[in-house]
């Protein structure tokens, strides 16, 4: 019986190593050495980009101008330069330091009708003559590059200057229309950069009181003419 036991005993272990000699191996599945090439390639470092992509919702900053105008304070805008010196008075009793400048500027613009002038100073008496005997308002230019040509008007407006035009084309003539830039000089007070702070909103209210005509602006300096 015993003989009997160890005999199936040993019969089992040989079946078991037997088993395990001939089973299949089992594969381990391994992902394509592709997909990890792919998902390295999409993994790039800031500083290995060519560009840093924008941050939305934040704009970039903006640099700051260095060419900046500089800006002076100015009193007056007055016709004449004698309108100016009471207020350039005044400033100097409250210790305010400012200097008379005139500015030159273009105003409007006149339109000016005229004839052109004809091939000798006799013709253009005759045709002067002529325009007085039909009521027709009519000056001999005596100088400039108009000399001798014949001045029928200036009009502020340029419908008023095309009216005469055509009732001249009317009458036969041919008249010529120039714009005239009117130009005026102002005279005002530059403001000392040192006496700016002195002239605060009550000073300029009660300047403003005592100068009716008195205008008060921030202008560039170098738009202004030279000093008187």
């Amino acid at each position: 019986m015993r003989w009997l036991f160890l005999l199936l005993l040993m019969l089992n272990l040989f079946y078991y190593v037997w088993h395990q000699q001939q089973a299949p191996l089992r594969v381990k599945e391994v992902a394509p050495l592709s997909l990890y090439r792919s998902a390295e390639d999409n993994i790039r470092l800031l500083s290995e980009s060519g560009s840093v992509p924008a941050i939305q919702g934040r704009p970039a900053p903006v640099a700051p101008s260095s060419q900046v105008d500089d800006v002076c304070l100015f009193l007056g805008g007055y016709a004449g330069e004698a309108d100016i010196q009471p207020l350039e008075q005044r400033l100097k009793g409250v210790d305010v330091s400012a200097q008379v400048q005139a500015r030159d500027a273009e105003g409007a613009v006149d339109y000016w009708v005229y004839l052109p002038p004809l091939a000798s100073r006799q013709a253009s008496f005759r045709q002067l003559k002529e325009l007085q005997s039909r009521h027709i308002d009519s000056y001999l230019i005596g100088e400039g590059d108009l000399a001798d040509g014949i001045s029928l008007g200036m009009f502020p407006r340029q419908e008023l200057a095309d009216a005469l035009v055509r009732r001249l084309n009317e009458a036969g003539y041919e008249p010529q229309v120039r714009e005239l830039p009117r130009a005026y000089r102002s005279f005002w007070l530059r403001v000392d950069d040192s006496s700016r702070r002195l002239l605060d909103d009550a000073l300029l209210a009660r300047l403003s009181t005592d100068f009716p005509g008195m205008r008060h602006q921030l202008m560039p300096c170098k738009d202004v003419a030279s000093p008187r």
